[in-house]
């Protein structure tokens, strides 16, 4: 499979990029980007090329990896799955209802396979275990804790500055992961039921699953560096559950990602993690917000 890469920021360097470069099953065509000396650069270090028409880089592919804000991913994604290529799309897929569906239309008019990149869904030891909790079933009530830094005063992210994590803050930024865990294994969310914010842009949110069970979730970007890091715990009939950590990372994770994407268009078979998936995370991350908004007045 013929891929190029959309982005020239931290995340498309560090991750993206390498992950295209080492996978054996594709092509890394070329790099577009919004600057166009960073794209020579990335384009340079992997030794691609750097493309300064982005549809011309959808004329040379047969599908693209998004590295972008989410609002200018929604528009591109649209305009390449119209252009016949396939999508690895990064979360969230969108930040509002109308540009989220933009995407699915888009997708399902085209036939073209898309997969959205939910950072636990492909490493093994998560994903397997998301998959086994959804078997077992009966649980009563889960609780996420997804914390970063990126905002501590101690911060040295090159995320740190990122515009739209600034406007967005956690809710966007970490909660579609925490989500990507839950509704797979507690069934989708029949409504929010209740969202309170807290230090910086921490935010406090309940779920009602459509199994009957609850779930809390603490997202924020504003924690210390001591006390980062992701949690879930699931607790029911079968007893206690927790999330695995895993020693694999970022690049490992999406090229499982690209996997899928490589799958789904051999297959026509929709992944789990596909554009409608992550559309519904966007409808639950909106109604989130707008129940914050009508919370702090």
């Amino acid at each position: 499979m013929r891929i190029g890469l959309l982005g020239t920021g931290p995340w498309a360097e560090m991750a993206h990029a390498p992950a295209l470069h080492e996978h054996t099953e594709l092509e890394f065509v070329g790099v577009w980007g919004r600057r166009t000396e960073a794209a020579k650069q990335l384009a340079d270090r992997f030794g691609t090329r750097a493309y300064d028409d982005v549809d011309a880089l959808f004329a040379d592919v047969d599908a693209v990896a998004v590295a972008l804000p989410p609002a200018v991913q929604a528009e591109l994604a649209v305009r390449a799955a119209r252009a016949g290529c396939h999508l690895l799309l990064d979360k969230p897929l969108a930040t509002t209802v109308g540009q989220g569906r933009a995407v699915v239309a888009a997708v399902q008019e085209a036939g073209v396979a898309s997969v959205v990149f939910f950072t636990s869904r492909f490493l093994t030891e998560t994903e397997a275990w998301i998959t086994e909790q959804a078997g077992v079933g009966g649980w009563f009530t889960a609780h996420a804790q997804w914390l970063g830094a990126l905002f501590g005063g101690d911060s040295e992210s090159p995320f740190a500055n990122s515009p739209w994590r600034r406007e967005k803050g956690a809710l966007w930024d970490v909660g579609p992961h925490a989500l990507s865990v839950l509704l797979p294994v507690l069934g989708d969310a029949r409504r929010v039921a209740a969202a309170a914010p807290g230090t910086g842009d921490t935010v406090h949110l309940v779920l009602d699953h459509v199994g009957g069970a609850s779930s809390t979730l603490t997202l924020s970007l504003s924690a210390p560096s001591a006390a980062a890091g992701a949690a879930v715990e699931l607790r029911g009939a079968a007893g206690v559950s927790m999330l695995p950590q895993s020693a694999e990372g970022a690049v490992t994770a999406l090229g499982h990602a690209a996997d899928a994407l490589l799958d789904a268009a051999r297959t026509g078979r929709p992944h789990a993690c596909d554009a409608a998936f992550g559309q519904r995370v966007t409808e639950i991350l909106v109604e989130a917000q707008a129940l914050l908004e009508r919370t702090t007045g």
